[in-house]
């Protein structure tokens, strides 16, 4: 049965959100779609975070002829000032006549506001087409605003024995290329890569994205590691380039090492100890007041082991390569293990893809 002209502008939308909005995080993916007499007038995508908004482009290329028309939108229209002014003061101003909205702005700041601004100056205000792709879309988003802490997904390269280095400590590479091509596709979709010290001190690692097409020049996705004592030098890679480093301590860790790491331009926050360890909670409110909607965790074996004791884990993906290593090498999970096998997190929703030589298995903790 054919879609109704409804769902159809709504779809190329939720099109122009997705394939536009790589770079826009923290702000939430959004597309627009300006349609009068059954045409499309004009419509755009949020694609850079601090650039225009899916509505004001969507306006820009419809001109005059945006009076009477009807906005498809994917997400309600801000009605704050943020880096840009409010888009639904842009409507009104334009003479839009109907808006037609996925779902209505979980961000505190809007919530409604949008749509009762619109319905104030007289324009028609239709919600909840197509709602559930649009939150699909924007899952991360929605957790983070909603939940005041960013959606953490853990991430391992591991062998069909579950390790991720052979007992010499070497792990490059367990897995092929075109896995490792999509382990920065993941990169991508994230605010934040974090790993532990150990992982730090034994991989000297970048954390940058090394993905065709990629152009962030704000320093995101940010480099995060956790170093209780502080052990990372400043002469590490991880404080090399373009990309900001957030670095978390304990509140007995080194003044002159923290010193140091912030001359190498590291932002260093002090955290709590839980169980001998920084307590990660406290670790997730600092990210999401710097405004990471979700994390990448990339390990090592304790530090994903203490996301997932803590239920902070909400999602996993394992590379999984068919070499069996063998061996006492590091797991992609250590911390004491589980006792009773029925007590042991379990995956929902499970997945599995295959990706050259190797496989990608992912699913909701």
């Amino acid at each position: 049965m054919p879609e109704n002209s409804d769902v159809k502008f709504m779809r190329r939308a939720l099109f122009l959100a997705q394939s536009r909005g790589r770079w826009v995080s923290p702000n939430p993916k959004v597309g627009a779609v300006l349609v009068k007499a059954g045409h499309i007038i004009g419509e755009g995508g949020h694609s850079r975070f601090g650039g225009p908004h899916a509505e004001v482009l969507a306006l820009r290329q419809a001109g005059a002829r945006a009076k009477g028309a009807t906005l498809y939108v994917t997400l309600e229209p801000c009605s704050h000032h943020g880096k840009t002014p409010p888009c639904a003061d842009a409507l009104i101003k334009a003479g839009i006549q109907k808006v037609v909205a996925a779902m209505r702005d979980p961000f505190p700041l809007v919530r409604g506001k949008g749509f009762q601004k619109l319905r104030r100056a007289g324009i028609t205000v239709q919600t909840g087409l197509l709602e559930k792709e649009a939150r699909q879309m924007n899952r991360s988003f929605i957790f983070a605003v909603t939940r005041g802490r960013p959606w953490v997904r853990l991430k391992a390269a591991m062998s069909l024995d579950g390790k991720i280095a052979a007992v010499s400590g070497r792990s490059r590479w367990i897995t092929g290329s075109h896995a490792r091509q999509r382990a920065h596709e993941l990169r991508v979709q994230c605010d934040a890569i974090l790993v532990g010290s150990g992982t730090a001190l034994t991989d000297n690692p970048f954390l940058t994205v090394r993905f065709p097409g990629f152009y962030r020049e704000d320093g995101w996705p940010l480099r995060v590691v956790l170093d209780s004592n502080l052990r990372i030098s400043p002469r590490a890679n991880l404080f090399k380039g373009k990309a900001k480093t957030v670095v978390f301590t304990s509140p007995g860790a080194p003044r002159g090492r923290e010193k140091a790491l912030v001359q190498r331009g590291a932002a260093v926050f002090r955290v709590p100890l839980r169980r001998k360890v920084l307590s990660l909670k406290a670790v997730l409110k600092v990210l999401h007041s710097l405004q990471v909607r979700s994390l990448l965790v990339e390990g090592g074996g304790e530090i994903h082991a203490s996301f997932l004791r803590e239920k902070l884990a909400d999602e996993v993906a394992l590379f999984v390569s068919p070499k069996i290593l063998g061996g006492k090498g590091p797991t992609w999970v250590g911390g004491p293990g589980i006792e009773n096998p029925n007590n042991a997190p379990y995956l929902k929703d499970v997945k599995i893809e295959r990706i050259g030589q190797d496989f990608l298995m992912t699913g909701r903790t």
